[in-house]
């Protein structure tokens, strides 16, 4: 009897940690991507206070009375719970640039104009008012402000999209060679196309200026595209011949004895079982291509990538973090957004059939 209770107690503990760890992992994961996500909604007066509020205000606050130099516009903050003065000016326009500004709230002179006329009519030391937040204020002014964003982001989408071309038709025929042929120094090769992701970028990059610059492409979304596929190549082929030869030779074989050709045996019956494997390679391209920045920095002068604008975001915004994030957060929707189309064909390679 006490030995069943002391293996259920042994049980339960072990449980215990192992759930006490899985949580943990999770949290450490998860709460870098809040961290940023929340920063991304923030307003600039926010984001620069400590400690950092966790979640974005949804209304500002305000308290309106007469100053020195005309009007003080004080602003409740959540921490120290009590207002705080932001502005003594009789300037509507100076109040309501702060306003937007720092404070990323909607308003209107005409309405500031109507809260003035309301202090005054009133007869009282002050009033108070309230406005609503634009969440979406950092991620508008982002696009506004930073320079080239939207083409920059149109472009990246077309040097990602280039790169998965170049690296799938060349990584994925030579992967398919690796596995269904046999020739000398198949194997010494096959190590070989790694040998280049050994390298940083940066060392790639450097040499490539002077190709890229004789060739015309550099500065050119055809040219980064070329760069990013020296490396997705390599690993395109080894995913793609780890595929190719878990694929049956004589399903080929079969396609062929009932009339088809041996590209129609390749169209029609490898090909679609070799899509999870192809999906993974086209993922790994995707986000390689999306990501890279210190490549695009030195290969790119007047068409940077959107890696970049955001890059430059984040030195130049002078206490503007938030900017920054919504940028990051901008630049993680299409690879989640890639990621999330082609879930079904990873979910496949992973010994999934459906999502």
């Amino acid at each position: 009897m006490n030995r069943k209770v002391n293996k259920k107690i042994i049980k339960a503990a072990k449980d215990t940690v192992f759930y006490l760890f899985l949580t943990t992992l999770i949290a450490g994961m998860l709460l870098p991507v809040y961290f940023i996500v929340s920063l991304s909604f923030l307003s600039t007066r926010e984001a620069y206070r400590y400690p950092l509020p966790l979640v974005p205000a949804l209304k500002t606050d305000f308290e309106l009375t007469y100053g020195e130099n005309g009007y003080i516009l004080s602003v409740w903050d959540r921490t120290d719970k009590e207002y705080q003065t932001v502005l003594d000016t009789n300037e509507v326009e100076k109040m309501e640039v702060y306003i937007k500004a720092r404070l990323g709230t909607k308003i209107t002179q005409e309405e500031i104009r109507a809260e003035i006329a309301r202090l005054e009519n009133s007869g009282q030391e002050s009033i108070f008012f309230t406005k609503p937040r634009s969440l979406l204020y950092n991620y508008d002014t982002f696009f506004k402000v930073t320079r080239d964003a939207v083409p920059a982001l149109i472009r990246s989408i077309e040097i990602a999209a280039l790169t998965i071309l170049i690296s799938l038709s060349i990584g994925g025929l030579a992967g398919y060679a690796f596995a269904r042929y046999i020739f000398k120094g198949k194997d010494a090769l096959r190590f070989s196309v790694l040998f280049v992701r050994m390298f940083p970028g940066v060392a790639i990059a450097l040499p490539m200026v002077f190709i890229l610059a004789k060739a015309n492409l550099y500065d050119e979304p055809l040219g980064l595209s070329l760069i990013y596929s020296v490396g997705a190549i390599g690993l395109t082929i080894w995913i793609t011949a780890s595929i190719f030869m878990g694929i049956p030779k004589s399903l080929e074989e079969a396609a062929q004895v009932f009339g088809g050709s041996k590209l129609q045996a390749f169209m029609r019956v490898t090909l679609p079982l070799a899509l999870p494997g192809l999906a993974a390679s086209a993922m790994y391209t995707f986000l390689g291509a999306w990501n890279e920045t210190v490549a695009a920095i030195i290969l790119t002068q007047f068409k940077p990538t959107f890696s970049v604008v955001v890059y430059q975001t984040l030195l130049g915004a002078q206490g503007n973090v938030n900017l920054a994030a919504a940028g990051g957060i901008a630049m993680a929707l299409p690879a989640l957004i890639f990621t999330f189309f082609l879930r079904r064909y990873i979910n496949q390679m992973w010994g999934g059939v459906t999502v």
